[in-house]
């Protein structure tokens, strides 16, 4: 009889053996990617991260699911720059793929860069986009950073912790520890990283571990993700200096607020008026109707047009519209603040936007007399952050200006 039902559950005995020998056979594939020993499988401080992540299982996956269009698309940029793709993680770690993020450093976007950082690897940042929200380019600098660190300290892992608590204080790390081996590194008690970097790696292994566990996801609700994620992707294409985002949504039916999703380092609705266009990502199961119906439309078709009456200034036509004076100088390429009557001028707003009705409650115009203090007071928010918002390093503001109060 026990002979009888051993044959019966001999099957699935092997094939659970099998499970269980595959699923390890990744995980230590996962670890040798970062460099670390397979021993790291049973740190116990990454695994009760690994275990508290899986009872709130939803906060995971629904951030995978919100990322889902894009994912493919940062790990073919890691690959690109010979970093190992289960990296994708480490931006999860930084900003929970939110691409929206911004911390009370003042570092933004996907993989967390602060403005200094950012320029160094040639992302702008200007009146018009921020571009460490910028889903490729962003990701291509963080790969290219990460490879500097690798190429510095010979190793993923330390590459990894070297992102989070710099070059500077690791190397300092590994000569006070005489090795930089990570379970001396990690000793909670000789301190030689800081705490926060201490986690930080171990949050990374135990974000790519559970990613990267298909029998726990083909067993989950969750199971539809393992093929999205490989099934979708986004495309770069050109578009024409201040071309309009609404225009393009209705012109190969995406709603705006997706295509808004995917192009966060836009700070307006429209494209900067750089004389050269300007790249933005739509999906790419959208790419063959965008090439079909795309022609460039002049801006005076898209937006409204200003006749200048007499009285009219920069800071007021810009105060009546809800727009910054800068960008309506930008967008009519005038070299000075001077206009003449008849004059007309592009007001980048929708046609059919009601004037006075466009300035929304995450934002402030600047009118005669105000101070950052008396705006700061007036929406209860610290002049601290209207200055990191805004990226202003003294007091000086000027009438017309666009203010961002939150993020």
């Amino acid at each position: 009889m026990k002979r009888y039902i051993f044959l019966l559950l001999f099957p699935f005995i092997l094939f659970a053996n099998l499970t269980y020998d595959r699923n390890t056979d990744k995980e230590l594939k996962l670890l040798n990617s970062f460099d670390i020993e397979p021993s790291f499988l049973y740190d116990p401080v990454m695994n009760q991260m690994k275990n508290k992540t899986l009872t709130k299982n939803r906060h995971f996956f629904r951030a995978m699911e919100d990322a889902y269009l894009f994912i493919p698309a940062i790990k073919s940029t890691l690959s690109k720059y010979d970093v190992p793709q289960e990296f994708l993680y480490l931006a999860m770690a930084e900003s929970n793929f939110h691409t929206k993020a911004y911390s009370h450093k003042r570092a933004a976007g996907l993989w967390q860069f602060m403005p200094a950082t950012a320029r160094l690897y040639n992302l702008k940042i200007d009146e018009y986009v921020d571009e460490r929200r910028d889903l490729i380019k962003s990701t291509e600098a963080a790969a290219k950073y990460l490879s500097s660190l690798h190429e510095r300290f010979g190793k993923w892992y330390l590459a990894a912790i070297a992102y989070n608590c710099g070059g500077g204080r690791l190397n300092k790390a590994i000569k006070k520890a005489g090795t930089d081996d990570l379970s001396v590194l990690l000793d909670p008690k000789k301190k030689y990283i800081p705490r926060e970097s201490r986690n930080y790696i171990r949050k990374i292994i135990a974000l790519a571990l559970i990613g990267s566990d298909e029998q726990y996801m083909l067993h989950s609700e969750y199971e539809y993700l393992l093929n999205r994620a490989n099934a979708y992707s986004i495309s770069t294409v050109k578009l024409s200096s201040g071309e309009s985002l609404a225009r393009i949504s209705k012109l190969i039916h995406i709603p705006l607020k997706d295509l808004k999703k995917l192009n966060r380092h836009l700070k307006y609705d429209f494209v900067p008026p750089y004389s050269k266009g300007y790249d933005v990502y739509i999906p790419y199961i959208k790419l063959a109707e965008f090439k079909q119906k795309y022609k460039q439309e002049p801006i005076k078709n898209i937006y409204k047009v200003h006749i200048v009456k007499r009285g009219d200034n920069l800071s007021y036509i810009g105060k009546k519209y809800g727009v910054s004076y800068k960008v309506i100088k930008d967008f009519n390429h005038l070299k000075s603040n001077k206009l003449r009557l008849k004059q007309k001028l592009i007001i980048p707003i929708p046609k059919r936007s009601k004037t006075k009705k466009i300035s929304s409650k995450h934002y402030y115009m600047v009118r005669k007399g105000d101070s950052l203090e008396s705006i700061a007071k007036a929406h209860r928010i610290s002049v601290k952050n209207l200055r990191a918002q805004n990226h202003i390093r003294g007091s000086l503001i000027r009438v017309g200006e666009r203010l961002k109060l939150y993020e």
